[in-house]
């Protein structure tokens, strides 16, 4: 099995459905407006800096979910779905998905962003396999709360390797696709690396290391 692995947000779409998920939570007055716009962004700049503290984030991204079931999420989720994800869609990046189905290879997205946000994008995407941060389930409602090692940085890689030896299988010849300086981690343990769009920072040692550097945004 030759994997194909794909980082989510501002890879494989144009923009980060976390944040974009907070910012939804915000638009539809759900949530503490100038409370959760400023933690959001505060979020989401810690980890473009690559200094996000995964725990925080987590408590602070779950606390939406806490003592809702998926169930009543739904149709919530679909509306953020229609109005936010669609328009982030990339067709390279569908297309790129496509090639690498074409040629035989298991497609699988490894991201930090919660399984109950990225779990319909990953199926709009056609691919059924995810590594994602697990929220916590008690019964049939979420507790607001994390469960397990957070795929993230180094985590990915841990999480990685526990799918890996659950189906038996190796990372050889495996790719990986990512955007950001966080998943140096992963970039660094597969045979092909991919910068996607990089940040400054992983452009930088993308081009230093002679890594591939992908546009998926560029007009066709």
């Amino acid at each position: 099995m030759t994997l194909a692995i794909f980082d989510l947000d501002n890879t494989l779409i144009c923009g980060d459905s976390d944040h974009a998920w907070g910012q939804f939570l915000v638009d539809q007055g759900l949530v503490d407006t100038d409370k959760v716009r400023i933690a959001n962004d505060y979020f989401l700049s810690e980890y473009q800096a690559g200094t996000l503290n995964i725990d925080e984030y987590l408590e602070f991204t779950l606390a939406f979910l806490a003592g809702k079931s998926p169930s009543e999420l739904a149709p919530l989720h679909q509306q953020f779905m229609t109005e936010v994800i669609e328009p982030m869609m990339l067709p390279q990046a569908i297309e790129l998905i496509d090639q690498h189905r074409a040629l035989g290879h298991q497609l699988l997205i490894i991201t930090a962003t919660n399984r109950f946000i990225t779990e319909p994008i990953a199926r709009r995407l056609g691919i059924e396999q995810l590594i994602a941060c697990e929220p916590e389930l008690t019964g049939t409602r979420y507790t607001g709360k994390a469960t397990g090692t957070p795929s993230f940085g180094q985590g990915k890689v841990v999480r990685l390797q526990q799918w890996l030896d659950d189906r038996h299988e190796s990372l050889d010849g495996a790719w990986f696709y990512s955007d950001s300086r966080n998943d140096l981690p992963l970039l660094e343990w597969v045979d092909n690396p991919i910068a996607v769009n990089p940040d400054e920072a992983l452009k930088d040692i993308a081009q230093t290391n002679g890594w591939p550097i992908l546009d998926l945004r560029k007009p066709a």
